[in-house]
């Protein structure tokens, strides 16, 4: 039977946990090969992906290093023969004060959630360019680009980023990639995870319509919708899973 993502190169950074991980699968049980980027090794979950009879590269590299994101992008070339999908999960989340913020925070912050961002998809819309297959570029954002939060504006500020990035691409690249974005609410993840939250944080969270924080495979299903062919009229656009959190 054939899969939705059968033949479909892709390239998912943050891969080693949490929205990126969950993403890799969704995508690999879709049908898709792909590379794996993350800071620290993607070996288990690139052994994962081999296991559903899909093809798994693992990368360690650094996303808001040039070098690395280049690097990256031509591994998808050589291994996978191509690339078809790049999803930017990588990113990074502190609690700092403003008047507490040391300048060198605020810029590894933005050089991780915004730099990464922009380095991955401008290698990534390059190679697909050269390919002249078109392409599917999904940017991880945040609810919080919308609603900010006291104590994470350097976050707040990056992921509100991220949506102007995708909002430029899409209309720079289109009709042949389509470029959108998610904007999850909070998820069960190492980077927030209910473990790490305070009590008023967890209660707060879940004083949501829907009442709980997400799940990572809940944000990966609208990932991989968004990779996938029922999204052929879909671009600049940000989809927001959150519990109803925000509706917009």
């Amino acid at each position: 039977m054939s899969l939705p993502l059968d033949g479909k190169r892709a390239l998912v950074t943050g891969a080693a946990s949490g929205i990126g991980r969950a993403t890799a699968l969704e995508l690999g049980r879709r049908g898709a090969d792909m590379v794996l980027v993350d800071l620290t090794s993607c070996d288990a979950i690139a052994d994962e992906i081999t296991a559903l009879g899909r093809k798994g590269v693992a990368v360690e590299a650094d996303v808001g290093e040039e070098v690395h994101a280049h690097e990256a992008v031509q591994r998808s070339l050589a291994d996978l023969g191509g690339l078809d999908i790049l999803v930017n999960c990588a990113g990074i989340m502190r609690e700092t004060r403003l008047l507490e913020m040391s300048v060198d925070e605020f810029d590894e912050i933005v050089r991780v959630n915004l730099r990464g961002t922009f380095l991955m998809g401008r290698e990534a819309i390059a190679a697909m360019k050269r390919q002249g297959s078109g392409g599917r570029i999904v940017n991880i954002a945040s609810e919080l680009a919308y609603l900010g939060r006291a104590e994470y504006s350097a976050y707040c500020a990056t992921k509100a980023a991220v949506l102007g990035l995708t909002r430029s691409w899409a209309r720079e690249f289109a009709p042949d990639i389509l470029v959108n974005s998610v904007a999850p609410g909070p998820v069960d993840t190492p980077m927030l995870g209910i473990d790490n939250m305070t009590a008023e944080w967890r209660e707060k969270e879940s004083d949501i319509p829907l009442g709980r924080i997400g799940r990572p495979e809940e944000i990966a299903g609208v990932i991989a919708f968004l990779a996938g062919p029922e999204a052929t009229f879909v671009t600049g656009q940000t989809f927001s899973p959150n519990g109803g959190a925000v509706m917009l």
